[in-house]
């Protein structure tokens, strides 16, 4: 009776949460360090110029939602040529001359090998919702994504993780790092913590990215860039500014080898 009672109050929470949030639990909006501002910590955003040149060949996995989507819109409206690959193609809102749409899947590595090896830069934003059960999907998936990268002689690639994985852990706030991460999140980022391992021991020109809790505003541009999270507790930062940091970082060749946290 105990074990039902358990079971039926974490599939209320787990209801809860990815109902009203979709999996993106929405902290304080602005960030701290040790209690107080983030004022001067940290980098600021990059500048981008009114538009992209040299124009690259991107290639964005899970590119029809969330930063995905934000980082296709914003990449061919700078000019740079565009492939979305996703699991569901059809789901993609919009066309444009410079995007090209395809249907694959990280865990089957043969419906990615084109799509990789035709793109300069690969820039990974797969996700999935809340779940307690076995994940491998960011793990195996990166261990495909890396082969065919050494492979075909790609080297650039930019991952987005998330609070939570790495030593990012224990900087989500309480309710975040004491519930919603080892009940409902658990394994999703024990297998984010195997995918960054892999990237950081691969010979890819790498930058993961660890954004705080997202929202769907508008990009606002004034997000901190932080490499050190010593004092630090996450806050809000939106898709759209996650979108902007990784073309900037992408055109700009900025923070290779490097793991960066964002949020406001």
């Amino acid at each position: 009776m105990l074990s039902h009672t358990f079971n039926g109050l974490r599939a209320v929470l787990l209801f809860v949460v990815v109902g009203i949030t979709g999996c993106n639990i929405q902290g304080n909006s602005e960030g701290s360090k040790d209690g107080g501002s983030l004022e001067g910590v940290g980098s600021a955003p990059p500048t981008l110029s009114t538009t992209a040149e040299p124009s690259l060949n991107l290639l964005v996995i899970g590119g029809t939602s969330g930063i995905g989507l934000e980082i296709v819109r914003r990449s061919v409206a700078r000019g740079h040529r565009v492939t979305a690959l996703a699991r569901r193609p059809e789901r993609m809102p919009f066309f444009h001359p410079q995007l090209t749409v395809l249907g694959g899947d990280v865990l089957d590595a043969p419906s990615i090998t084109n799509a990789i090896s035709q793109n300069d830069v690969i820039i990974s934003t797969i996700g999935m919702g809340a779940t307690r059960d076995p994940v491998n999907v960011f793990s195996e998936g990166m261990k495909n994504t890396l082969a065919i990268m050494n492979a075909s002689n790609k080297a650039r690639l930019v991952t987005v993780t998330g609070i939570g994985a790495g030593d990012s852990k224990g900087h989500g706030g309480f309710f975040y790092d004491t519930v919603i991460l080892p009940l409902m999140l658990k394994t999703i980022y024990d297998d984010k913590d195997i995918q960054e391992t892999l990237i950081k021991k691969s010979a890819a020109e790498w930058t993961i990215v660890r954004p705080g809790f997202l929202t769907d505003s508008p990009a606002e541009n004034r997000y901190h860039v932080l490499t050190n999270l010593d004092g630090v507790q996450s806050g809000n930062i939106s898709r759209a500014d996650v979108a902007h940091f990784i073309i900037g970082a992408v055109e700009q060749g900025l923070y290779i080898e490097e793991t960066v946290f964002l949020t406001n």
